[in-house]
């Protein structure tokens, strides 16, 4: 069951993740079930390593914050930048950057693994990802999750420009990943680190916002995307009457 359910005829503001958001662009029916019926998608495992490997990304990188110097994977890929120091990262990091949409009244936010600051004092969005394969990492294969993961910090650069911040339209990945090559594992995980880039475009961002309000504000339950494996399970198992 959803936490916190959506009611059209509230006044208060109504949190919006930014997972949410990309549920709404993944699956209308989904999205309504879930903040508008509490039926949500079954729960995915949780991805340990991943985790693992995003702490550990966020405590190196906040060694050199410290120090104020750029991260030696930042010189290796020429990037004009250090790690940003701010007081409200950890809450960013952790609770999530907050920005209430008035015409909408959702109160939309999500959480950055991290930011770099320019020369000219732009932020830089930048996200961690970790994987384990023998293909080269390339973002513009037009694959699902690859274009996720581009929305996702288009939505966090939309973010941080609604709460006043000069950001920039380059963003950055720093994708680690785990070798499968090696002779013997010893009991330790080799990877390969690179630094992805993405030019950013949020344009479309706000759009969307308004068309997920109105999905919500609808009584009646949306189509399906066709490309939905769990509408396309909910609708089979309906059909051998389970």
């Amino acid at each position: 069951m959803a936490k916190f359910l959506f009611n059209p005829n509230s006044k208060e503001e109504f949190k919006l993740s930014r997972a949410k958001l990309e549920l709404f662009l993944e699956c209308p029916r989904c999205f309504y079930l879930d903040l508008r019926c509490g039926v949500s998608r079954p729960p995915g495992f949780p991805f340990t390593l991943n985790v693992a490997v995003d702490h550990l990304l966020k405590k190196e990188f906040d060694i050199h914050r410290a120090n104020g110097e750029p991260h030696p994977l930042m010189k290796t890929y020429k990037i004009d930048a250090v790690p940003f120091a701010h007081e409200k990262l950890d809450y960013w990091r952790n609770v999530g950057i907050y920005y209430n949409h008035k015409p909408t009244n959702f109160a939309v936010y999500g959480k950055v693994d991290d930011i770099w600051v320019d020369k000219e004092g732009k932020l830089i969005i930048v996200d961690y990802k970790a994987t384990s394969t023998s293909e080269e990492i390339n973002m513009e294969t037009g694959k699902s999750h690859h274009q996720a993961f581009k929305r996702e910090v288009e939505i966090y650069q939309w973010l941080f420009r609604q709460n006043n911040f000069k950001v920039s339209d380059n963003a950055y990945f720093v994708y680690v990943n785990a070798l499968k090559d090696r002779e013997a594992f010893d009991g330790k995980l080799e990877f390969d680190v690179k630094i992805i880039p993405h030019k950013g475009d949020c344009s479309w961002v706000e759009k969307k916002i308004i068309e997920a309000r109105k999905c919500l504000d609808s009584e009646k339950i949306p189509k399906a995307s066709p490309n939905c494996e769990y509408c396309a399970y909910r609708e089979r198992a309906a059909e051998v009457g389970a």
